[in-house]
């Protein structure tokens, strides 16, 4: 058996990988650790709770209409922070460059990292650069790491039966942004990636009401997300497919390429389950936030297992973790 890019891609396959991680013998003391496969780790440090994340970074190309390389290496890590409840406070950035690689696009990239940091008053505090010899390597890889602190954690696996299931705005641009871009595709209307820093609305969010599960549907795209949700929480999620937001651009990309949006990377984007008696504020909360005035709420939690979709047509079908990324090197 060897090693298939579906191994990265975040659905079922990627599930033999991360099986070889947890074989190895941790002693978590008495917090989040990588059992949990969360989008991060949670370390008690006395009356703190430190939350911890990690994340690897190959896009292709490295420049797309609304971001590039350098802010899905700072958004991705703050979002995953964001995720677990933490607030962002310092990122790593380990470099890996391709020998002959432009000099002017790696202070363009470097750049971009500033600009999305500072939207979140995050520091970078340290870091590492390598360099391959020329063909070794894809032009450059960018890993970062995140820590942050939280005062209520909060889980991907708390769905509760009578929650509500909110988006906070449309699905699917960032990987139909990246497809179009690297593939020359020239739609009517220019599809703009989501890729965007969370770490503000989340907080503004949880001053508001309370979220009772989250996750960010990045590799996979929604589906993926929502899957696991589900899946970890022990529940059944119908959702009902007129209220799930997706831009017109992107809906007529998919049904061009034959493409799920559902199983599109987001690079800004946050799924939420919330109370019933919270829905309200948190979806005006989330809609007063630059990056959620097209958040909705598209489904509810119930007692089973699954993913049920509730057509337009009036019919249902089961909403399935993809196998793999339909479209590769997005995130």
């Amino acid at each position: 058996m060897k090693i298939s890019l579906m191994h990265g891609a975040g659905g079922e396959v990627m599930g033999e990988v991360i099986d070889l991680f947890l074989k190895i013998s941790n002693t978590n003391a008495g917090g989040i650790g990588l059992e949990s496969l969360d989008d991060g780790a949670v370390i008690p440090i006395g009356n703190k709770q430190l939350v911890f994340t990690t994340d690897s970074h190959v896009v292709r190309p490295l420049f797309f209409p609304g971001g590039d390389i350098g802010r899905i290496s700072v958004c991705g890590t703050i979002n995953d922070v964001a995720m677990m409840g933490g607030k962002p406070i310092a990122l790593s950035c380990g470099l890996i460059l391709e020998e002959g690689f432009e000099f002017d696009d790696l202070s363009r990239i470097i750049d971009s990292m500033d600009k999305a940091l500072s939207e979140e008053n995050v520091s970078l505090v340290t870091g590492d650069t390598k360099v391959l010899e020329k063909g070794a390597l894809d032009k450059i890889a960018i890993n970062t790491a995140g820590i942050g602190v939280a005062d209520t954690i909060i889980r991907d696996n708390g769905l509760m039966p009578g929650d509500n299931i909110i988006v906070s705005g449309t699905l699917g641009d960032h990987g139909f942004a990246v497809l179009a871009s690297r593939e020359e595709f020239d739609f009517a209307d220019q599809i703009i990636s989501d890729v965007a820093p969370l770490s503000g609305m989340v907080q503004s969010v949880l001053k508001i009401g309370k979220i009772n599960a989250m996750k960010d549907p990045t590799r996979g795209g929604f589906a993926s997300a929502i899957n696991e949700m589900a899946k970890k929480s022990g529940v059944m999620v119908r959702i009902h497919e007129e209220e799930v937001p997706i831009r017109s651009s992107v809906r007529a990309a998919s049904q061009l390429l034959g493409i799920d949006p559902l199983e599109v990377a987001n690079e800004g984007k946050v799924v939420m389950g919330v109370p019933a008696e919270d829905t309200e504020a948190v979806l005006k909360a989330l809609r007063s936030h630059r990056y959620g005035r097209d958040a909705a709420i598209i489904g509810t939690v119930t007692k089973g297992k699954g993913v049920i979709m509730e057509t337009t047509a009036g019919g249902e079908r089961f909403i399935e973790t993809p196998i793999g990324d339909p479209v590769p090197r997005v995130c």
